[in-house]
């Protein structure tokens, strides 16, 4: 059983940053692949990035490319989402996952975050 905890969301102006962090519970956090969604209200949730167990391969969806860097510290059970130039489009609930299979599908991951918002405003 994996425990998922998310902190750093908030209010920032479009144009701003942030920088997400999930901490992970239990002592096999490096065994999982990682990943981050969002979901805007009223939409379903989405793929945002994913990262490798070792932390060597990441991908991302393409509205995000170039402006957000998924990144994981094993040694702290941590995975974080550093989010760059913010658009009012990235608004919404952003969760972290793990998971046995690098994927951007929601059904290969395990485990859940609760959730943290994010809300861009223009």
């Amino acid at each position: 059983q994996v425990q998922l905890i998310e902190s750093g969301g908030g209010l920032v102006q479009a144009g701003g940053s942030l920088r997400l962090s999930c901490v992970a519970s239990g002592r096999t956090f490096s065994r999982y692949v990682m990943g981050w969604f969002r979901q805007a209200p009223g939409k379903e949730r989405k793929f945002v990035a994913a990262i490798s167990r070792s932390g060597g391969d990441t991908f991302y969806v393409d509205s995000v490319k170039g402006r957000f860097t998924i990144s994981r510290d094993n040694a702290k059970n941590t995975v974080y989402l550093q989010m760059n130039s913010l658009e009012p489009e990235d608004t919404g609930v952003y969760y972290c996952a793990a998971g046995p299979t690098y994927s951007g599908v929601a059904g290969s991951y395990d485990y859940w975050g609760q959730g943290i918002q994010v809300t861009v405003s223009s």
